[in-house]
C-alpha cells in the first residue's frame, strides 16, 4: 500500500514539474515575440511570485497601475510561469518573467528601479528584500480586519501603503515598536477609482442586489460561509419578488470542503437559471467572472459574509448587510466596523425583503455608513485615493533622490581625499 502511494506521489510530482516546464516554454516564447524592455526605463515594480490561483490579488491593481505607469513606469516581476501567463492574456501592467534568482538580478541590473510593491506576503518576497536602494512597499491587496492584515512582517517593509485610520489603528494596537506614523501612508482605495468590467444587463429600474458569500472555511473559527445557512432563503426570497436582480457571485472554492455546502451553491445557480428562464427581463446574474468593480458600484444594497468583500463594498459608500456565522465558532472582530454593522441572522435571511429597504432608508443606518466608509478609506470621492497614491509614490520617489544624492555626494568626497592624500605624497 506504501509503495502504491510512493508511485502516485512520484507520477503527480513529475506531472505536476512537466507542466511547469511546459509553461515556461510557452511564456518565454510569447515575451520573445516581443521588443525587449528599454534598458533604465522602469522605475516601479510590483513584484509577484504567485501562480494563477492568486491573481485576483493583481488584478484589483491593473488599472491604477496602468494610471501610475503615465508618470513612473510600472513593471511586474512575475516568478510564476503560471502567473505570467495570466499577465500576458490579460490588460496587466508590462511583465518580466524571473523565475530564477539569476534571471531577477539580471533584469534589475539593467533597469532604475526605485520602488517595489508587494500585494501578498509570499514567503520568497524576501528574495528580493536583499535589493538595497530602492523602496520596499506592502500595498496588500484589499482591507478588512483579519490577522493578516496585522502579521509583524509588515516590519519586513520600509512603508506600507494603507487605505486609511482604521488601518493604522490597528497595526497600533498590535506590533510592538512600529512607528506607524513613520512608516505608512494613507491612499485610500485607488482600485475604487478605476471599477472594472462591463455591465451585464440593461438598468430598469429594479432593485439590485449584490449576495457575494465567501468559502464555507476549513476550520470553525473561519466558518464564515452563508450559503447553506443564508444564501438559498434570501436568494429565493429576492428571486420571486419580480422586482428585485441578484446578482450571485460566490467564493469559486465554494464547496471544496463542505459537499452539502456545494449542493446548496448548485441549488442557487439552479435557481438563477429557473428564474431568467421565467422571466427573461429579469436578468439575474449568476457572475464567476475574473473582474470585480461593476458588482459593487452597481448594487443598490450588497449581503456579504465577513471577508475581504466586507471592506471592498465599504469603500463604494453604498449600503450593505453582512451575515452573522451561524456557527457560534466563528472568530469575529469587535474593534472595527463589525461592531456596528447591519448583521444579517440566519433567522432574518427569509425576511430580506423588507431588510434590503430598511438599510437603504434607514437614515441612521445610512449615517453609520458614512462614518465608518470615512474611518477606513478617507475621502472616497472619485479621483482622491488616485491622487494620494501617485502623492506617497511621489514622495518616495523624491525620498530616493535624496538618498541617492547623498551617496553620490559621498563617493565624490571619498575621492576628493584620496586626490589630496596622492597629492600630498607628490609633493
Amino acid at each position: 500500500m506504501g509503495a502504491l502511494s510512493d508511485v502516485k506521489k512520484a507520477y503527480r510530482l513529475l506531472t505536476r514539474a512537466l507542466a511547469s516546464r511546459s509553461a515556461v516554454q510557452r511564456v518565454r516564447r510569447r515575451l520573445s515575440e516581443h521588443e525587449p524592455h528599454p534598458a533604465d526605463h522602469f522605475q516601479v515594480a510590483v513584484y509577484f511570485a504567485d501562480g494563477a490561483v492568486n491573481m485576483y490579488q493583481m488584478r484589483q491593481w491593473y488599472r491604477p497601475l496602468a494610471e501610475l505607469s503615465r508618470r513612473w513606469p510600472v513593471v511586474v516581476l512575475s516568478r510564476s510561469a503560471a502567473g505570467a501567463e495570466k499577465l500576458l492574456d490579460e490588460d496587466g501592467p508590462a511583465v518580466a518573467f524571473v523565475p530564477k534568482v539569476r534571471d531577477l538580478e539580471r533584469f534589475i541590473a539593467k533597469q532604475d528601479i526605485r520602488v517595489v510593491l508587494y500585494v501578498n506576503q509570499n514567503t520568497r518576497n524576501f528574495q528580493m528584500f536583499r535589493y538595497g536602494r530602492r523602496w520596499h512597499v506592502f500595498i496588500n491587496h484589499g482591507e478588512s480586519d483579519k490577522m493578516y492584515m496585522t502579521t509583524n512582517q509588515y516590519k519586513a517593509y520600509d512603508y506600507a501603503f494603507v487605505a486609511g485610520q482604521a488601518a493604522r489603528d490597528r497595526l497600533s494596537r498590535t506590533l510592538w515598536d512600529y512607528d506607524v506614523d513613520r512608516r505608512t501612508m494613507d491612499i485610500g482605495r485607488p482600485q475604487a477609482d478605476h471599477y472594472s468590467g462591463i455591465l451585464p444587463y440593461t438598468p430598469d429600474g429594479r432593485t439590485v442586489v449584490l449576495y457575494a458569500p465567501t468559502w464555507e472555511g476549513d476550520r470553525p473559527s473561519a466558518h464564515y460561509g452563508s450559503i447553506a445557512s443564508h444564501g438559498e432563503t434570501l436568494v429565493k426570497q429576492l428571486l420571486a419578488t419580480g422586482t428585485h436582480r441578484v446578482i450571485y457571485r460566490p467564493h469559486p472554492r465554494s464547496g471544496v470542503v463542505d459537499e452539502a455546502y456545494g449542493a446548496a451553491h448548485r441549488r442557487i445557480i439552479a435557481a438563477i437559471n429557473a428564474a431568467n428562464s421565467a422571466d427573461a427581463g429579469a436578468q439575474h446574474i449568476y457572475d464567476h467572472g475574473p473582474e470585480l468593480g461593476w458588482q459593487l458600484s452597481a448594487a443598490d444594497v450588497a449581503v456579504v459574509d465577513i471577508s475581504a468583500m466586507v471592506y471592498d463594498r465599504l469603500a463604494a459608500g453604498k449600503p450593505l448587510m453582512i451575515t452573522r456565522p451561524a456557527d457560534e465558532r466563528a472568530s469575529i472582530d469587535t474593534t472595527g466596523y463589525l461592531a456596528d454593522c447591519e448583521w444579517l441572522t440566519t433567522d432574518a435571511a427569509s425576511r430580506i425583503v423588507s431588510e434590503v429597504e430598511r438599510v437603504r432608508a434607514d437614515e441612521a443606518a445610512v449615517a453609520r455608513l458614512r462614518m465608518w466608509v470615512q474611518h477606513y478609506f478617507g475621502d472616497t470621492t472619485p479621483g482622491v485615493a488616485t491622487a494620494k497614491f501617485h502623492e506617497a509614490v511621489g514622495r518616495l520617489m523624491h525620498e530616493w533622490e535624496h538618498w541617492q544624492a547623498h551617496e553620490v555626494g559621498a563617493v565624490r568626497e571619498d575621492q576628493d581625499d584620496d586626490d589630496e592624500e596622492a597629492d600630498e605624497e607628490d609633493a
